[in-house]
């Protein structure tokens, strides 16, 4: 009884429905991410951070409609998430890869997805879907999400402000690298928990047999 109250607290279980609004929302969100990319790699700035606001701006649109008129739904809960960080790291690395994003930046958010990716895969094995979004993990995804713009912006211009604004971006993507990998500890203790518990569990369940079930229901 405890494994499955503990599944259902990290795994909710959403409709099956494909085609709601956040849904939609989300698809449109990844579909604009080689727009972007193809925008920045040709060095149309202002073009590429028009598509980035409204991409952005969508996140929490189709979060809101989700909520507010009960449309969670499976697919949704793996789309949003991708959509944003195929947004972060596409972005980042056309952006590093035309010289306005340090590669440093790039690299410690691929390196987290890949560490996370790695869990993911393990929690499934135990009957586990994604793990509910922290708010440091909002708070991390929020500050990459900010962190893009300004050194585009940046870019846009030259001048005192425009420094600035570059520096601005140093110090966004230190803050926002910092709260990724934070929340990034936390879905490892997380999920290094539900599993410790779901080996403990079936431990228990072989040495008691039937007595040891029903002590966990």
């Amino acid at each position: 009884m405890a494994i499955r109250q503990l599944k259902r607290r990290f795994s909710p279980a959403p409709t099956d429905k494909i085609f709601t609004v956040p849904n939609v929302i989300s698809m449109l969100r990844i579909v604009s991410i080689p727009f972007i990319t193809a925008l920045v790699m040709h060095h149309h700035l202002f073009a590429s951070l028009v598509v980035l606001a409204a991409s952005c701006a969508s996140d929490g649109v189709d979060g809101y409609i989700a909520r507010r008129y009960n449309q969670v739904t499976k697919l949704g809960q793996l789309l949003d998430p991708i959509a944003d960080r195929l947004l972060i790291i596409c972005s980042m690395l056309a952006l590093a890869w035309v010289g306005i994003v340090p590669w440093w930046v790039l690299v410690l958010v691929a390196l987290r997805e890949v560490v996370l990716g790695i869990q993911i895969l393990c929690l499934a094995q135990f009957g586990y879907g994604p793990l509910p979004v922290h708010f440091v993990g909002k708070a991390a995804t929020a500050m990459l999400m900010i962190t893009v713009p300004v050194f585009i912006i940046s870019e846009l211009g030259s001048g005192r402000l425009f420094n600035v604004l570059h520096y601005g971006g140093d110090a966004c993507a230190i803050w926002g690298c910092t709260l990724y990998w934070i929340a990034g500890f936390i879905y490892i203790h997380q999920g290094v928990g539900l599993i410790r518990q779901e080996l403990a569990a079936r431990r228990h369940g072989q040495a008691g047999g039937p007595a040891g079930a029903k002590e966990s229901a």
